[in-house]
């Protein structure tokens, strides 16, 4: 509706042949004796324009008083615009979250701008955890919400499956395959991975290759292991997320990378830019003239590139593919990690601008009240796949969802487990449960809402009725929110809102009242609406509507 009334601003403006600053704003008045909606179109607007803030909110309220859509707009203060719809706005508007259904608040906002929204990209050396869970259900959401809001979202996981880590993860595997043939490891190596998984993966080896290995060279051996064990635990991590309903477009490799030259051609370009110098047998970048604390290494003494390098190179595959926007959902441990790369960009001419860098913040899993302490090397890890046994996709995505990004997450698992409404997700589910219970009682009571004379709308004429339709007609301005700031969490917070007015609605009103037929419909017809924006909400956060609990 805000977008509405903005709109209908411009128009009248124009009409009246002014030119004006657009940036100005329309708000839901903290004070509800200042209508629905206000704006400061009059004040942004006035030296601009050259005409009295009062007097300019004057022509534009006389313009627009003429719309059959407000009931009033009056002048307040200096010049704000104070706008009451009409109920016949209210009435056009719940026909349309009918007629619409799940397309209700999809848009052409995001005007199809390509968006790439890389996150979780964990190491391809273990089964994904609770961290990899919130950047799942973060950027899956995000990516949800852009799609029906009319931007061309793009979803990339990327493996770093190359270099130092996962060497150490086959010379792992390799240790516990030997200890299955009876070879003694007197001291585990502190640097290896530690996991039960390693294990597992190494029985699930031995049963395909047996002793064959013990035959190969040590470097052809390693390379089988390695090989075997990343599609394991890719195999893994899909797994995980099919059961986390996140999936992505593209799985992005780094050994692809290399292979394919990517890295020597991001060098090149570097070296050709003249931003890079050999010092001591290593090759650095000058990445100080780009506003860096301190100059990189790119490839060490040894002839080996660092980790900046394919980092790198990987983006430049993803400005050559055209994207608009290049959002890199991070955790909080690669803060120092970005000036780097933004060098880079700027060094190979490319937009920085375009690239968005979102940090995740640190998760404490609450068990008790007692915080659950978790080491990935030392082989305690609370897997995706723990948690979803233990609270469900469902009471995950929300509560990772629940928090802005950039806050600490504290999750309860006691709470999600509940079925209350202390349980936010529980709460937002059972309004559209019982909207359903709600609407297959009406049908035994034979009130069908193919009967409905939408005329007798107006029967729906309590605060609490106009209150609920205004807040479904919220969702338009709360998904760009959401789009614009990176943060889904308002969304969260938007669908519990509605949910919790339609549990109160239901507390006060009979929604089937015997003998008020034309009332009846009319509310029946009100909370089937409530219950497909709630759904929605929930279906782009990845959260199921059950409905019956």
């Amino acid at each position: 509706m805000k977008t509405k009334i903005y709109d209908d601003i411009l128009t009248s403006l124009k009409k009246i042949n002014l030119k004006c600053n657009a940036d100005f704003t329309v708000e839901i008045p903290n004070i509800a004796d200042h209508g629905d909606f206000s704006s400061n179109v009059a004040l942004i607007n006035t030296k601009i324009l050259k005409i009295k803030p009062r007097d300019l909110a004057q022509k534009i309220a006389d313009d627009l008083s003429k719309k059959k859509d407000y009931k009033s707009i009056e002048i307040a203060g200096p010049g704000f615009l104070n706008f009451t719809l009409a109920n016949s706005l209210y009435y056009k508007e719940l026909k349309k979250i009918i007629a619409e259904q799940k397309n209700y608040g999809s848009s052409n906002y995001g005007q199809r701008r390509k968006v790439l929204i890389e996150f979780i990209s964990a190491n391809p050396t273990g089964p994904l955890n609770v961290v990899s869970a919130r950047a799942g259900a973060y950027g899956d959401t995000l990516f949800r919400i852009m799609k029906h809001i009319g931007f061309e979202p793009f979803r990339e996981f990327y493996v770093n499956d190359a270099g130092n880590q996962v060497d150490i993860f086959a010379e792992s595997l390799e240790i516990r395959y030997r200890e299955l043939h009876g070879h003694t490891i007197e001291e585990f190596p502190f640097e290896a991975y530690h996991g039960e998984y390693i294990k597992d993966l190494a029985v699930d080896l031995n049963t395909i290759e047996g002793t064959k290995l013990f035959h190969m060279t040590e470097e052809d051996r390693l390379d089988r292991m390695k090989t075997f064990a990343l599609a394991e635990i890719h195999k893994m991590q899909v797994a995980s997320l099919d059961r986390f309903d996140v999936q992505f477009d593209n799985w992005m490799s780094e050994k692809k990378l290399r292979l394919e030259g990517i890295l020597e051609e991001a060098l090149s370009y570097l070296a050709e830019a003249g931003c890079t110098y050999e010092k001591d047998d290593a090759v650095f970048f000058s990445s100080t003239k780009f506003g860096d604390e301190k100059d990189r290494v790119l490839i060490k003494a040894d002839g080996n590139p660092t980790y900046l390098v394919p980092d790198i190179a990987y983006h430049l595959t993803k400005y050559n593919r055209g994207f608009d926007i290049i959002i890199d959902v991070l955790g909080p441990d690669h803060h120092g990690h970005v000036s780097k790369l933004r060098a880079a960009i700027k060094a190979l001419e490319l937009d920085d601008s375009k690239l968005e860098v979102v940090f995740l913040q640190h998760i404490n899993l609450l068990e008790d009240g007692e915080v659950i302490k978790m080491s990935k090397r030392a082989g305690k890890i609370v897997s995706m796949d723990d948690l979803l046994d233990e609270v469900g996709k469902d009471a995950a995505r929300y509560f990772f969802i629940n928090r802005k990004p950039s806050a600490h997450l504290d999750f309860d698992l006691e709470l999600a487990k509940k079925k209350s409404s202390e349980n936010p997700v529980f709460y937002c589910q059972y309004a559209f449960a019982r909207i359903n219970s709600i609407l297959k009682k009406a049908k035994k009571a034979k009130l069908s809402l193919k009967k409905f004379d939408e005329k007798n709308l107006s029967k729906l004429n309590k605060a609490d009725e106009l209150n609920l339709i205004k807040k479904m007609m919220d969702i338009n301005s709360v998904l760009n929110l959401c789009a614009d700031n990176r943060e889904p969490h308002r969304l969260a917070a938007y669908v519990h809102e509605l949910a919790g007015m339609f549990h109160k609605y239901y507390a006060k009103y009979k929604i089937i009242d015997e003998g008020k037929t034309e009332l009846s419909l009319a509310r029946l017809y009100l909370i089937s609406a409530v219950q497909n924006v709630i759904s929605i909400s929930l279906d782009m956060m990845g959260i199921s509507s059950p409905k019956k609990m």
